[in-house]
Formats: structure tokens, C-alpha cells, sequence
């Protein structure tokens, strides 16, 4: 087991549990990546958590498949799926490069609020644009931790992170500013098609992008 792995098994009761932050920017970006979905669509969420998400959007399109680092997030995830009658769910415990996401193409990956804790970005953003058909789309959502004007809070925060990470208290976290987040994402072979904040403080960059 992984010390990613092992974190977030250790947090997965407690992250099931714990409230949505701002409900307001969660419902948007939501209704956002739901009217790119189809009815025929066959989607990859990427550390998809315990499926809260996963399990709005599935009855969206045909299949849905929600993967996370966390075979304890993935467990509780088929427990929800189980207990609110949603049958078009598969949860995969598995990182962006697991051989068991690769295979048949898929219309639509998502990875919200996922890129930013990825250790190696660029390699995982070559692996998710082949997962996705030519033409298909990659719909993100980064909390972008070196933008500019955060207030003095968030600024302390970052400088508790590696404190809080060498006691086991936090994963990896990327600061990213939003010019450097989209640059990889292009440079992995996507177009932009749409972007936003939500929410701005801290700026959380909701992209979707098309594969070229």
C-alpha cells in the first residue's frame, strides 16, 4: 500500500461524512458537466471518493464508472450506489495509470478536484487523454493554490502543508496557478473549451476540453 493509498483509507469515514464546502459552487460546476453528458455516454470519473458525485451524474448516461486511489472510498462508494438503487455504477479502486481503466475509449473522463493532488501531472494527463475517444472530452476541476490575491489564511495554509504532510496529517498538494494548469492540460493534446472559477477564493478552475 502506497502512503497515498494508506491516507486516504484512513480519512475515508470521515471524508463520506463531511459536509459540501460551497454548495453553491458544487451545484453549478455540476449542472455544468452534466449538460455535456449523454444519454448513450460511457463515463470515467477519476478519484471519484466515496461517489457522491458519481452517483448524480450517473443517470445521465449508460455507464459510469468511478475510480479512486482508495479501495475504502470505493467501498463506501458501492455501499451508496447499492442503497439508492443506482445499477449503472462500477467503482474501481485504481490510479490514473491502472491498466483496468484502459481499454475501450470513453466519451467523457472526469477528474474534479483530483489534479492538483497528482504527484506526476504530466505523464497522468498523457495516460487520461488516450483513455478518451478522438473528439471526446476531459472536464476538470483544480484548486489552483498559486493564484494570486488569496487571502492571508490560505497563504498560512500552504505554509503548514509540508508540516502537516510529514505528520501524515495531509496528501501531496500541487500549488498550481490557473496559466500553468492549462498549459498542461493543453499540452497533453486538449483544446479549452470552457473554463471558470468556482468557487474564486480560492480559485478552483472548472475546465472542459476536448481532445484533439
Amino acid at each position: 500500500m502506497t502512503q497515498a493509498t494508506a491516507f486516504w483509507d484512513g480519512i475515508a469515514e470521515r471524508y463520506a461524512k463531511s459536509p459540501i464546502k460551497d454548495v453553491e459552487a458544487y451545484e453549478y460546476t455540476l449542472e455544468r458537466t452534466r449538460s455535456y453528458l449523454g444519454a448513450d455516454d460511457n463515463v470515467l470519473e477519476l478519484g471519484a471518493g466515496t461517489g457522491s458525485t458519481a452517483l448524480l451524474l450517473a443517470p445521465s448516461v449508460t455507464r459510469y464508472v468511478a475510480s479512486d486511489l482508495s479501495p475504502k472510498m470505493t467501498e463506501i462508494g458501492r455501499t451508496k450506489a447499492t442503497d439508492q438503487g443506482v445499477t449503472n455504477v462500477e467503482f474501481i479502486a485504481a490510479d490514473v495509470s491502472d491498466p483496468q481503466l484502459a481499454g475501450t475509449p470513453y466519451d467523457t473522463v472526469l477528474a474534479l478536484n483530483l489534479l492538483h493532488l497528482l504527484p506526476n501531472l504530466t505523464e497522468d494527463l498523457k495516460h487520461i487523454h488516450q483513455m478518451i475517444k478522438p473528439g471526446g472530452l476531459f472536464i476538470s476541476k483544480s484548486v489552483c493554490l498559486n493564484a494570486k490575491g488569496l487571502p492571508l489564511r490560505l497563504r498560512i495554509m500552504k505554509l503548514a502543508i509540508p508540516l502537516m504532510q510529514l505528520l501524515g496529517k495531509a496528501p501531496f498538494v500541487r500549488s498550481l496557478t490557473i496559466e500553468e494548469l492549462e498549459h498542461e492540460v493543453m499540452a497533453a493534446g486538449f483544446e479549452i473549451i470552457e473554463t471558470g472559477n468556482y468557487p474564486a477564493v480560492p480559485p478552483s478552475r472548472y475546465l472542459v476540453a476536448r481532445r484533439v
